[in-house]
Parts: structure tokens; C-alpha cells; sequence
């Protein structure tokens, strides 16, 4: 039925996308260790709402980025110091029933974290600053963001949610609870196709271990603010340790051509240094 339903070309077939199994036996060849996770969370400020559920898959890969075996898995909920706003509710389906009680096995976490080489997180900015704040576990580790480091315009897909990434790879999954969200990220990130064998995880973990560049444009005139909003820049206000500046991210390779274009373009001036920050993925997507 659905080998004839797809034939017609009138109807796209989703499957439910089924948890993998644990590994009994890891296999050899894939001798680093990297962690998925997702979070939940009362709120989007890191300093003042918490986390409410943590889900964490652990899995084995290669230099290749080829991702071998499920190594581990764990899901926690936790009760927060204040109830849980209805929108978040709304949005995630934890009510203050589900997490009275409750509390994040942190001893479960540290196992699984601590030897992992890369964390990976679909939005890193947001579940980074969240982590550290919640345990030193997660401080010192490498972070990748497989929205952000991940071409998916390129490879077809018509948005980065992960829900569109689920559909269109053609899978569908009960989403909003961090351990299913982890899953199903496992799944897009390890698939191949005839037309890009090349998986996306071999690109967030290729572009993980690039060097990025963060340049300040600080003083630049205020006349030519929509010219570095239309090249990419971001507005810093100089809270949290950042000069009060437009800012954009750029690879390292890039560095001297984006320089070149805010003395010629923007300062005016040859001999314009603007400050630069040199990220790695140690430090990326910290709060």
C-alpha cells in the first residue's frame, strides 16, 4: 500500500521514527564519544528560569563523522522553584503534576557527559548557558549547534526547526519531550542520501573543529548601522562581558576579508582595528 500510495507522486508516506537500541556491544571503529541533548525549560532567560527536563543519547563516531552505536540514554524531569507558566505547558506538555517531585539524576548525567568529545544541541545557544548553570558537568566540553552549523538550505530542507527537518526526511515523532526530540535528531543528523552521502553529521562535526572569528564593530558610525544589519551583523548592548557594538561571527579564513570591508566600508579608515574574539567550540554558544 504504501509502496503504491508513493508511486502515484499525490502522496508523501511519513514513518514514525523508532528509538534505537542501546548498544549490548559497542563496536569498534568509531573510537569517540559524543552526547545529543535537549532541554526544557520554565522560560528563555538562562539567569532566571530552569531546567524542567533534560534528555541526554550518548553515541559513539569516528574522524569521518560516522556515528556508530546508542551507547546510553537518559531522561529526567525536575521540579522548578516556581510553577510552570501555562505557555510552557502548552509548548512542552509538562504540567507541575508531571514534575512534582521529581529531580534529574545528576550522577546519571556526569556518566554520561563526562567522556563525551563533542555535545551536540539543535539550538546550542539556548541550551548551552542553561547546562552550565544547572552543573559544572557541562563547563570545559566541546559544543556543536546542529542549526546553526549545518547547511540545511543546501541539502534540500526548507526550514532548520526540527520538526520540518523530521517531516521532510520523512518521519514523524512525538515531539516536545526532550529524550523523543534527542532521537529524532540522531536520525536526521545520520542520514544519507543518493544525492549527499556526506551526512550532516560529518558536517557539524567538520565545522565544529573550525576556528571562528567574532569581530566588534565598535564606534562604527551610526549612519551606516542598516549596512552591517543587511551584511549579518547583530546588535550587542554590552551586557555580558561584550563591547557595546554591532558584532558578526565569521570562520577564520574569512577574518582579513571581513576587516577589509569595515576599513573600506564602514570606517573609512586603512588603519581601523576592531576588536576580534577567536572561538573554538570549547568556548561557542556560551551564555
Amino acid at each position: 500500500m504504501v509502496e503504491h500510495l508513493a508511486a502515484t507522486g499525490r502522496y508523501r508516506i511519513l514513518q514514525k521514527l523508532e528509538p534505537r537500541k542501546t548498544a549490548e556491544f559497542v563496536r569498534p571503529g568509531f573510537p569517540s564519544n559524543g552526547v545529543i541533548l535537549d532541554t526544557e525549560t520554565t522560560g528563555l532567560n538562562f539567569r532566571n528560569e530552569e531546567i524542567i527536563e533534560i534528555g541526554l543519547i550518548a553515541f559513539t563516531f569516528n574522524e569521518r563523522g560516522e556515528i556508530g552505536d546508542v551507547t546510553g540514554v537518559y531522561g529526567g524531569l525536575q521540579q522548578p522553584n516556581k510553577p510552570i507558566p501555562a505557555e510552557i505547558t502548552k509548548l512542552t506538555g509538562i504540567t507541575d503534576e508531571m514534575v512534582s517531585g521529581q529531580m534529574i539524576d545528576m550522577k546519571a548525567v556526569r556518566t554520561m557527559v563526562a567522556p563525551a568529545d563533542l555535545i551536540i544541541a539543535h539550538n546550542a545557544g539556548f541550551d548551552r548557558p542553561f547546562c552550565e548553570v544547572f552543573s559544572s558537568a557541562f563547563s570545559d566540553k566541546a559544543w556543536a549547534c546542529s542549526n546553526a552549523e549545518i547547511d540545511w538550505s543546501a541539502r534540500g530542507f526548507e526550514g532548520t526547526k526540527l520538526g520540518y527537518l523530521i517531516g521532510q526526511a520523512g518521519y514523524f515523532h512525538e515531539g516536545h519531550r526532550a529524550v523523543d526530540d534527542c532521537f529524532a535528531l540522531l536520525e536526521v543528523l545520520d542520514r544519507k542520501t543518493d544525492r549527499d552521502p556526506f551526512t550532516p553529521f560529518a558536517e557539524l562535526y567538520l565545522n565544529s573543529q573550525k576556528s571562528r572569528v567574532r569581530i566588534f564593530a565598535e564606534n562604527s558610525p551610526f549612519d551606516l548601522k542598516d549596512h552591517l544589519k543587511a551584511r549579518g551583523y547583530r546588535w550587542s548592548d554590552g551586557s555580558e562581558g561584550r563591547p557595546k557594538s554591532w558584532w558578526i561571527e565569521v570562520d577564520e579564513i574569512d577574518l582579513a576579508g571581513e576587516l577589509h570591508y569595515l576599513r573600506t566600508e564602514i570606517y573609512r579608515y586603512p588603519e581601523a582595528d576592531p576588536p576580534t574574539r577567536f572561538l573554538t567550540a570549547f568556548d561557542r554558544f556560551r551564555g
